[in-house]
């Protein structure tokens, strides 16, 4: 089932009575129910924590996507930050979804990628790469240069630079040079490099 990918428009509030029928549900028998109850949610700030919850425990298919919808059409920081968490969960699936609806979600990602390509975690770095390959904001082009400027970890670097060799304007090319050189015995990382390069005229 196709995730809805967030439109940056939110639910309007819905009546108390409702939104605790809703919450009440995420824990019925039937999963028809427990998707409904999800997609009643969205929108709403104040079920964030309870979606994530019902997210942990969930195995329906269906619900989750609905219960991660959900979180999409919400507005506020928390509702994004519960869904770049889900990119620390050991669930391919999970991780796979929430990447997708974040890479919907320009706007809204903004304040938060910053921090995540600075993560002590390797694993979470290359995976907010991975956001901004298709993430369709002004700043991405910058937010790589800065990456790859002060990381370490060829791994990170060489996701970057994928990523550079299809958006890279010439602001790239010094810092992708220096790079090169900084990761001379590193065959993909020349190899990448000299792709960007050459596709900007700027080939060796």
């Amino acid at each position: 089932m196709p995730l809805n990918k967030s439109t940056g428009m939110s639910s309007a509030s819905i009546p108390e009575v409702a939104r605790a029928t809703a919450l009440a549900s995420l824990q019925a028998a039937d999963p028809a129910l427990r998707r409904s109850a999800a997609q009643t949610l969205a929108g709403q700030p104040e079920a964030v924590p309870v979606i994530l919850d019902a997210l942990e425990r969930e195995s329906s298919l269906a619900v989750r996507t609905a219960l991660l919808d959900s979180l999409a059409a919400t507005p506020g920081d928390e509702a994004v930050q519960a869904l770049a968490g889900c990119l620390r969960s050991e669930d391919a699936w999970l991780r796979n979804a929430a990447i997708d609806l974040l890479r919907g979600m320009p706007e809204q990602v903004a304040p938060v990628i910053a921090h995540m390509l600075i993560d002590p975690e390797t694993d979470i770095r290359i995976l907010a790469v991975g956001i901004l390959d298709t993430l369709r904001h002004a700043r991405v082009e910058d937010w790589l240069l800065q990456l790859i400027d002060a990381e370490t970890d060829v791994n990170v670097c060489g996701a970057a630079l994928e990523v550079l060799t299809t958006i890279g304007t010439s602001a790239a090319i010094g810092p992708v040079t220096t790079l090169m050189r900084r990761f001379a015995d590193e065959p993909y990382i020349t190899f990448a490099g000299r792709l960007l390069l050459n596709r900007l005229g700027r080939g060796a």
